[in-house]
């Protein structure tokens, strides 16, 4: 099962290449652009065949040419089709200026437009090129549109989302349906991006793969395409020490819940043994509760030092309710050379002092995967996190170069990069996943693949992948507890 186009994510900057590519080969670029507005009004009849009026709202740019294209198309197929443009339309170069005198509708300027009852708006003002606000006429556009609930359409990305970022810029349109062309861009995964582009229909207008491919970086949606090879390598007969021995670091005894949740995790998540590390006070109510996952009691690097003696025991996970200071800083340290989950409390101890960990990292060799939210990433990079300038993507591609390790950036568009700059972003997370615990459980998930023989990369991204499923699976009224419980197989 390899990776298919629908997985890659290209930059409007490779997109932009990408369309240069495809007119240089000889393709004609004008025929791309009837084959995008065409795909449009098709969206747009499948979709709203209700409408008493569609309303395209055209830029001066070639994401106006293809509004034009599709109101052309829609008049043609009987529809109810009003035109407004942006600016001077004479101004419009190229395809663009061809598609205007290609279509029979008069445009009226774009600031004139006023919603009305049975409109559904095509918003061909602005693609995933955007990189400054919109100017103040189109707010106010926005505005009306927004206030009025007029569905909208939008083609490419909502106009005032940066296709870069993912970010608003000043104000946006919010689309019912979104239909882009040969691949999805940051802005469609990225919040609030995503949030306001609707369902995203990836449409192939005729530029060849390979074409796309050749342009593309490292960024990819996250399916179990992207680590399949390893399931498949997995062998279903072998027994539980093939299967990985994962160690979980436990908190004090008035803090062992988080710990026992990435532990009982990491068990149903495929490690073949999990043994959770407890310090002497914690061991009586770690082992009330605890069946198939094994304690052990570690009191201090002493005894984590003769425990790492044996060799089976192969991954681990620190942070989660283990406590900030010099315990947690002492303990990662040690594990750096093993496969390793740093989350939570793990992370935070290394806000002063992050250098020695990351050079750490750096010479041990070890499979290292941090798991910090905003704000933990917000305090353990705080350089990184305060560039406006930077997208998610970017942000967390820059923490793993500093930091050696593969990020998992966690929220509702989670990230996974690797140290090299692979880089996947995530989005089948439910919103209701966002709970005490959760955060635990996937530590855990994580922590069972490492175990298992997954590299940092894959095992992160198929924890994230397979906690989102968790999440749909239990349902809204999910805890921690049960989203364990609802863990899918791998395969």
């Amino acid at each position: 099962m390899g990776e298919t186009i629908q997985d890659i994510l290209v930059t409007p900057a490779e997109m932009t290449a990408i369309d240069r590519d495809a007119a240089r080969s000889g393709i004609d670029s004008f025929a791309l652009m009837r084959s995008a507005g065409m795909a449009v009004s098709a969206a747009a009849l499948r979709l709203f065949p209700a409408a008493l009026r569609f309303v395209a709202l055209c830029g001066p740019g070639n994401n106006g040419g293809d509004g034009y294209v599709a109101a052309g198309a829609l008049a043609d197929s009987g529809a109810n089709v009003t035109v407004f443009a942006l600016g001077d339309p004479k101004a419009l170069k190229g395809d663009a200026a061809r598609a205007h005198r290609a279509c029979s509708l008069a445009a009226s300027p774009a600031e004139t437009y006023e919603p009305q009852p049975g409109d559904v708006v095509i918003d061909a003002l602005f693609g995933a090129g955007l990189a400054r606000d919109l100017p103040e006429q189109v707010k106010e556009i926005v505005e009306r549109v927004t206030g009025n609930g007029t569905p909208v359409l939008a083609v490419d990305l909502p106009s005032g989302i940066d296709g870069h970022t993912g970010g608003v810029r000043g104000s946006s349109f919010i689309a019912a349906h979104t239909v882009t062309f040969m691949a999805l861009k940051p802005g469609h995964l990225l919040m609030p991006g995503r949030a306001r582009s609707g369902t995203v229909e990836i449409f192939d207008i005729g530029i060849p793969a390979r074409l796309v491919a050749a342009r593309a970086g490292n960024l990819r949606l996250n399916t179990p395409r992207s680590w399949a090879h390893y399931v498949s390598a997995l062998d279903p007969a072998t027994h539980k020490y093939k299967r990985g021995h994962l160690g979980v670091l436990s908190g004090g005894e008035l803090s062992t819940g988080a710990a026992r949740l990435s532990a009982a995790a990491g068990l149903r998540a495929g490690a073949g043994l999990v043994t959770l590390a407890s310090p002497s006070k914690a061991l009586a109510v770690n082992a009330s509760h605890l069946t198939a996952v094994m304690l052990k009691e570690i009191k201090d690097a002493g005894d984590l030092s003769g425990w790492l003696q044996d060799k089976r025991l192969n991954a681990f996970v620190l942070g989660p309710g283990f406590g900030i200071g010099k315990k947690a800083r002492d303990f990662a340290l040690m594990l750096c050379d093993r496969a390793l989950v740093l989350d939570a409390d793990g992370m935070s101890s290394f806000r002063e002092g992050r250098a020695e960990l990351f050079e750490k990292i750096a010479s041990s060799g070890g499979e290292v995967v941090m798991t910090p939210h905003e704000g933990e990433f917000a305090r353990l990079f705080p350089e990184i996190a305060a560039d406006a300038a930077l997208s998610k993507i970017e942000k967390a591609q820059a923490a793993a170069r500093l930091s050696h390790a593969v990020i998992v950036y966690k929220g509702p568009d989670t990230v996974v990069a690797a140290p090299r700059g692979r880089c996947v972003v995530n989005t089948n997370a439910p919103p209701w996943l966002a709970t005490a615990g959760s955060g635990d459980v996937l530590a855990g998930i994580i922590g069972a693949h490492l175990a298992q023989g997954f590299p940092a990369f894959e095992a992160a991204a198929a924890a994230v992948w397979r906690h989102g499923e968790a999440g749909t699976e239990a349902g809204r009224g999910m805890t921690a507890e049960t989203l364990v419980e609802n863990i899918p197989p791998l395969a």
